[in-house]
């Protein structure tokens, strides 16, 4: 196990070295998505006082307003998972459609993300993150992101808050790198994380309870019957990395309104539940895990419960 405050490219390249057949490009991939989130912390620090705060005007695929970080957000991704030529292709919630980089032609890998989840808590200073999936090039077709989410070769998120957080798997379990922006590097700060089997927080937007079916309902009246303290900050990143850390449940679930729930199944659903699951947590859709929902388009809907095992399967009992 590397030691705490070890460099996060140190730590990929010494996790690459456990593997005699590895060709690095892994590690350049990992170490192209952490350059990008340096450069989103620095100007998330800066929104406040820099001329990309706000609305950029334009709706995005899914008719929501793009806020003008997401624009940033967007387009730093791109370029720096494009520059890197280990992406085959790209997929993100902001566009329509794959994109295939020119430099990613003799890639290995597909990469999909949310550039900034989590973008109307932006003009308010709250929590936002960046949220990624990674894949093997398969076919070479748009067809590669239609695949169950066991099939990750890695995942993560970045977390922009009090202190900018780098979490990711590669399938051997879980470790976290905060930013010390004094040197400009990620540090190993939360090695081999492993969720709590039971929590006290459920994270859910409870508005939404009138539009819930009501078995749903009774299992959350029963948590705070048992004292479960609500917390929800309405950004993906910020929920599930509470609970990945102290335990409970984070849901999203299908409504009378969003009758297929309103996360997206490759750009959050999918990656979130491979960590939480390396983690040691659990992730369902509420009929399936959400590891073995396979996607028939790639801004497909899901709804979402993920956190604590127990927290879930007394869900799943429940309902």
């Amino acid at each position: 196990m590397s030691e705490l405050g070890t460099d996060l490219n140190r730590f990929i390249l010494e996790e690459e070295r456990r593997y005699p057949n590895a060709t690095g490009s892994l590690s350049l991939a990992l170490m192209a998505i952490e350059s990008a989130a340096k450069i989103i912390a620095a100007h998330v620090r800066m929104a406040g006082l820099a001329d990309i705060l706000g609305k950029s005007g334009c709706l995005n695929v899914h008719g929501e307003e793009v806020q003008r970080l997401d624009v940033f957000a967007n387009s730093l991704m791109i370029k720096h998972l494009s520059d890197s030529g280990q992406f085959y292709a790209l997929a993100s919630e902001e566009l329509e459609e794959v994109i295939f980089p020119e430099n990613g032609k003799n890639g290995k890998y597909i990469i999909a993300f949310d550039p900034l989840d989590g973008s109307s808590n932006i003009d308010v200073n709250v929590n936002v993150g960046t949220i990624f999936s990674i894949h093997k090039r398969l076919r070479g077709t748009q067809e590669d992101f239609l695949v169950e989410g066991r099939a990750h070769v890695a995942a993560g998120y970045i977390l922009y808050g009090t202190s900018t957080m780098l979490v990711y798997t590669t399938g051997n379990g879980v470790n976290g790198f905060t930013l010390d922006p004094s040197v400009g590097l990620f540090l190993l700060s939360h090695p081999n994380i492993k969720i709590p089997t039971k929590g006290k927080i459920y994270s859910i937007n409870e508005s939404n309870y009138q539009k819930w079916d009501n078995k749903l309902k009774r299992y959350i009246d029963n948590l705070k019957q048992k004292g479960y303290t609500l917390r929800y900050a309405g950004a993906m990143v910020a929920d599930v990395h509470r609970i990945l850390i102290r335990g409970g449940m984070f849901a999203y679930p299908a409504d009378s309104k969003n009758k297929k729930g309103k996360l997206r199944l490759i750009y959050e659903a999918s990656p979130m539940a491979f960590i939480i699951e390396q983690a040691g947590g659990r992730a369902t859709t509420g009929e399936e895990d959400i590891l073995r929902f396979k996607p028939s388009q790639i801004h497909e809907r899901t709804p979402v419960f993920i956190g604590s095992r127990e927290d879930i399967e007394e869900y799943l009992n429940m309902v």
